[in-house]
């Protein structure tokens, strides 16, 4: 509703908390935390997925003479690329049932099932194109920025 600027609510100054103050009129309390279940299940584990990709690219990958820096640098952004494609794309579903659910409003079980009636499986791909930009491109530099901190603290 806010992202439609013809939406009245998105014209008010603050057009936040009139939507907040909206949803418990007309939707109850308990609207505001629609997602919030799919949002936790999403976020732990894309950073679980992501540390542990890294530790085991780390290993994986041959050791870098660590007085080159360019061997370091390519070494650390291959890690933080494939850790935070990882992540993305494992909870990639996460994300579909999150969105899912903000727009028909159904729980997150609910949602899933009924996507899979729908689609089947192929649900569990949607809207991958648009994780790596939102999801993986995050991760990774994240992943990459704390690694080349890291010397300095």
């Amino acid at each position: 509703m806010l992202q439609n600027p013809a939406e009245e609510l998105a014209r008010k100054t603050f057009p936040n908390i009139a939507m907040l103050q909206h949803l418990k009129h007309t939707k109850g309390l308990g609207s505001w935390f629609t997602g919030l279940d799919a949002a936790i299940l999403k976020t732990a584990p894309k950073y679980m997925v992501a540390v542990v990709i890294k530790d085991y690219m780390g290993e994986y990958l041959a050791p870098v003479d660590p007085k080159d820096k360019t061997a370091v640098l390519l070494k650390q952004a291959k890690i933080a690329v494939t850790a935070g494609v990882a992540g993305a794309v494992l909870t990639n579903p996460f994300d579909v049932v999150r969105n899912e659910m903000f727009k028909t409003e159904e729980g997150m079980v609910g949602c899933a099932m009924r996507m899979s009636r729908e689609t089947g499986p192929k649900w569990l791909l949607r809207g991958m194109q648009k994780n790596y930009i939102a999801v993986a491109l995050p991760i990774a530099s994240t992943i990459f920025l704390t690694d080349r901190f890291k010397p300095y603290f």
